[in-house]
């Protein structure tokens, strides 16, 4: 690698040369898809008007959108559209000692890519290459990658995000939890939150849920040390010491049995370890607790009591970007356990067990040895069923900085700005393997490292696998369909990956079309792709999801039981029941350092959305900070400040400051994604502070390797 263009990735050259697409069509139309601008991936309508789409709104036909959008949904347009988008395969060159990136045709491009990852394949093993993914259409490049038996796949998401709820629920029920998470919100009399920002990150269906979950009547609880949208509808907003959120379940637990108010009948027929549970919490009682989180202690045995009160319809949710502070399995065993202390399993307004689309997946040709899991002992508890994640994607990283991984393929992942270990390790791991290739449809940071850059299509513009991935309370199977032709000379993933398979002499791999393929799928349930396109979506009835009296729960843990105890951990050295350990307090003068979104925001993926930025909340982002503290330090309401951490790192960019009354004192909150080095990005580029650039210290859970980043600390730096 070439350490000039690396170090100055805002100024490579060459993302220019933009030529309008438009397809030449007339009249309107209304094509039904699903957004890619969360993982969330609601049902779309793109309205089409003379080959260009006008506006995009939320189908009616699709359970999950049920007619409705978030802004960052119906803002689809802003990335379809967006001046920035890179236009055609960019090679890097160096030229006089000076790099740059020149433009390339697409065989040139794939040929590069084909050429350096087989011969890095062939000299240092398939272990040598890895990917990282964000983005439903990675299915494709998964597959591509399994034919030369590259297996080192992972989502930086699943590390952050997912990962711990989907262990722990396996290790608790016996299955993984899915997304939407198995809660019934709408018929739900009392929801309590542990810092889960519905109404900020949006999650369409469940903000649809939790309103008519209001609406009904539904009281709620929200554990949180920022007063967020969720709060402001809350019955109870408790600011809960950050960090403490284990100890504040161990003592609702002690409240629960202490005072027999949890469903005995359920615990004892459908429970093992209910003996150790009460060992563990027996001595945390509300005052001691409240010592810990700050919280007081009748307001404590107020919510397990009216918990226990509204059971079982009655929950508490185990959110998503679950892992703060590197014991995020112990801390959503926790939130399990207290769900099964009240019997609320399978119950009206408790915990459900959605079911998928039966969607039958045609035979493969041959075993793909991408998806044999590889074994870790680091931590024991990675999952062993999940082909999209076979390794952590900070060991990717790490493995990229030992040497181990010499070729990275990267997709749809802005790895500078993703909390995966933090910007610094990123660009030393982006500098220190041989080749990549970043797969992407704007000029983020992570383009200005690679060695070849190829421009997917917008997800307007391409077809996907089928999405049945997920289970939901009206199972369905999904489709993205292109509502116009690709811009410029971008490509879908699907073309591109083919493409470098043919380049390897491995033809047939792909279906000789797109369209060939997902109808091959469709065909074996029945349909066809023809159908499908009428309404973007095929949905089963509703299912049951509840249980019946005296109904046995046959759940696949060792026990058949809800397991209160872990034996699975317990053998593996962890603790058998969650168990609350103090974590790193703030350096005098500093604060721990909290993050969140914006409704209109995903991060990298719509940070340069100008239809999205203009809004005035959306321009960038701002540190709230107690007004207490803000009176120590001499800081005004709007007054721009850098941020140091404690490891002496210095925001790049100054951030605005939010002087509130709606966050503790001990603590900041601001909205991950702003901040952005590249000048290609020319919306995004040093608006906001980035909150990736601050962390420098994280905390890998030893269980199952999810990231936690939230003991990183921050103080002011005036901007005088």
């Amino acid at each position: 690698m070439q350490d000039q263009a690396h170090s100055q990735p805002g100024a490579v050259q060459a993302f220019s040369g933009r030529n309008s697409a438009v397809s030449g069509e007339s009249g309107e139309k209304v094509v039904y898809s699903i957004c890619e601008h969360c993982f969330w991936r609601c049902g779309i309508a793109a309205h089409v008007r003379d080959g260009k789409v006008y506006k995009i709104t939320g189908s009616e036909h699709h359970p999950l959108s049920q007619g409705k959008l978030c802004p960052r949904g119906t803002g689809g347009i802003g990335q379809l559209y967006d001046p920035d988008r890179l236009a055609h395969p960019l090679i890097r060159e160096t030229r006089g000692g000076k790099q740059y990136y020149r433009k390339a045709t697409w065989d040139e491009a794939v040929g590069v890519v084909a050429e350096k990852l087989y011969k890095t394949s062939q000299t240092y093993g398939p272990g040598s290459i890895a990917m990282l993914h964000h983005g439903y259409g990675v299915s494709f490049f998964k597959k591509m990658l399994s034919e030369i038996g590259v297996n080192k796949i992972a989502k930086p998401s699943y590390d952050l995000c997912c990962g711990p709820a989907r262990q722990a629920a396996v290790l608790t029920y016996g299955y993984p939890s899915d997304t939407p998470e198995g809660f019934d919100m709408m018929n739900s009399k009392y929801m309590i939150f542990f810092g889960t920002h519905f109404g900020e990150n949006m999650h369409n269906t469940a903000v649809q849920e939790i309103s008519e979950g209001i609406r009904r009547g539904a009281k709620i609880v929200v554990f949180d040390p920022r007063f967020s949208t969720l709060a402001g509808k809350a019955d109870h907003w408790l600011p809960i010491k950050p960090a403490t959120d284990i100890a504040m379940m161990q003592g609702l637990m002690h409240v629960l049995i202490s005072e027999e108010i949890y469903d005995k009948a359920f615990v004892e027929a459908h429970t093992v370890g209910f003996g150790e549970l009460w060992e563990s919490v027996r001595e945390m009682t509300p005052e001691k607790v409240s010592a810990i989180t700050d919280i007081p202690a009748d307001a404590i045995r107020t919510v397990a009591r009216e918990y226990a009160f509204h059971a079982p319809a009655a929950f508490v949710h185990s959110g998503r970007r679950t892992n703060w502070y590197g014991d995020a399995l112990q801390r959503l065993r926790a939130i399990h356990i207290l769900n099964a202390l009240v019997g609320n399993f399978k119950m009206p307004g408790g915990v459900v067990a959605f079911e998928k689309f039966p969607l039958v997946q045609p035979p493969a040709a041959h075993e793909h040895p991408a998806y044999e899991k590889e074994v870790y002992s680091k931590y024991p508890f990675f999952p062993n069923d999940e082909p999209s994640n076979t390794i952590a994607s900070h060991e990717i990283v790490q493995q990229a900085i030992s040497g181990e991984v010499k070729a990275l393929v990267i997709y749809g992942v802005n790895l500078p700005e993703t909390m995966t270990l933090g910007r610094k390790a990123a660009i030393e791991a982006l500098e220190k393997v041989d080749f990549m290739v970043a797969i992407d449809v704007l000029p983020a940071e992570v383009t200005g490292y690679a060695d070849v850059v190829l421009p997917e299509c917008t997800y307007l513009e391409r077809y996907d696998d089928l999405d049945n991935g997920r289970a939901f309370r009206t199972p369905f199977v999904a489709l993205r369909q292109p509502a116009v032709p690709p811009m410029y000379e971008s490509k879908p993933g699907n073309q591109i990956a083919k493409m470098i398979t043919d380049k390897w002499g491995l033809h047939g791999v792909f279906a000789p079309t797109v369209e060939a393929g997902l109808n091959k799928k469709l065909g074996l349930i029945g349909s066809s792709l023809e159908e499908i396109k009428k309404k973007g979506v095929l949905v089963m009835p509703a299912t049951d999801l509840y249980r019946k009296p005296g109904e046995a729960l046959n759940l696949k843990t060792p026990s058949g039981k809800i397991e209160l105890a872990s034996e699975q951990l317990k053998t593996g050295g962890f603790d058998a029941v969650p168990t609350y350990t103090a974590h790193p307090e703030p350096p005098a003068g500093f604060y721990r350092m909290l993050t969140g979104r914006k409704p209109m925001l995903t991060f990298g993926r719509t940070a340069n959305n100008r239809f999205l930025g203009d809004l005035a909340t959306a321009k960038e982002n701002e540190v709230w900070v107690n007004e207490q503290i803000a009176g120590k330090h001499n800081i005004t309401n709007g007054e721009y400040v850098h941020l140091k951490n404690q490891d002496g790192v210095i925001s790049q960019f100054p951030v605005k400051v939010k002087v509130t009354q709606r966050i503790r004192p001990d603590a900041v909150y601001m909205v991950h994604g702003f901040g952005h080095t590249s000048a290609k990005l020319t919306w995004a580029y040093k608006r906001g502070a980035s909150h990736n650039q601050l962390i420098t210290r994280t905390e890998i859970d030893p269980a199952m390797g999810a990231v936690g980043f939230q003991n990183n600390f921050v103080t002011f730096i005036k901007e005088a």
